[in-house]
């Protein structure tokens, strides 16, 4: 995707960031596409894209739509699924 499709910043402030992927890769990953490589999961899509990254404290994401509702997509799939797995936790993506 080039630089001219909408985009959104999210973080899940979590320091179990890479079981909340593992989980969503299982989860997502028998419909869509994903790779993986040491620092990055990618989740593909039919409107876009999700990039996952971990540190410490966190797990951030980068998500590209095909167009503004298909950017509404992803987040609301990708934002919404680690938002239920996190839940007993009560933590929320924040999207910027």
């Amino acid at each position: 995707m080039n630089d001219t499709h909408p985009t959104a910043h999210g973080v899940l402030q979590t320091g179990d960031g890479a079981r909340y992927v593992k989980q969503l890769v299982s989860h997502l990953g028998r419909r869509s596409r994903v790779e993986s490589t040491g620092e990055e999961t990618v989740i593909h899509l039919t409107v876009g894209s999700c990039a996952l990254r971990t540190t410490d404290r966190a797990l951030h994401l980068h998500a590209v739509g095909d167009d503004a509702e298909g950017l509404a997509t992803v987040q609301r799939v990708v934002g919404g699924h680690l938002e239920r797995f996190a839940q007993r936790h009560g933590l929320r993506v924040v999207w910027s």
